[in-house]
């Protein structure tokens, strides 16, 4: 079957395998392993580059505006052009409504009150008028804001897109 010399070869093979394979693990170690923070040699390295982070805000407090005044500074050209993301549901036509109810003098009125249009009972529920606070938080995110709701738009989240396209829409009266 087996001669002697063939079966030394292979168990050879092997042990060399073998040999190869742990000074591989222990130059590789050797080469990659830190050791933990100190390195492993006990005492602790500086870093070679350090590199400055400074703060998230580039060094400047970031004032927080209020959305009305966004509201009463944004660009109307730009809500028309952003309202192309409602059109395929939406219409700005008095009294005629598609899958979502017409939007022709939404601003300011009551909160599921278009005539023709069945509105899902997660709107229903809700109290008040599409003041320019109940839009903002409508338009960021319809579902957050009514659970429920029918509306399968996931939102607009830019708040100068929600500013642009409320003051649009309030031209619409």
């Amino acid at each position: 079957m087996f001669d002697t010399m063939t079966f030394t070869k292979i168990l050879g093979g092997l042990c060399g395998a073998f040999l190869i394979f742990l000074l591989g693990k222990w130059a590789a170690e050797g080469l990659y392993h830190t050791g933990g923070p100190d390195g492993g040699h006990g005492e602790a390295h500086a870093d070679a580059y350090p590199i400055e982070a400074g703060d998230s805000h580039g060094g400047e407090e970031v004032e927080e505006v209020d959305f009305a005044t966004l509201v009463a500074e944004a660009d109307i050209g730009k809500g028309e052009r952003v309202f192309n993301k409602c059109r395929s549901c939406h219409s700005v036509e008095p009294g005629v409504n598609g899958t979502g109810p017409s939007l022709f003098a939404v601003v300011d009125r009551g909160i599921a009150v278009e005539e023709g249009f069945g509105f899902s009972g997660a709107l229903t529920g809700l109290e008040g008028s599409w003041d320019i606070d109940a839009l903002n938080a409508f338009l960021e995110s319809p579902k957050g804001y009514a659970p429920g709701t029918a509306m399968s738009f996931n939102g607009l989240p830019k708040d100068a897109d929600r500013a642009n396209i409320i003051a649009w829409l309030a031209t619409l009266n």
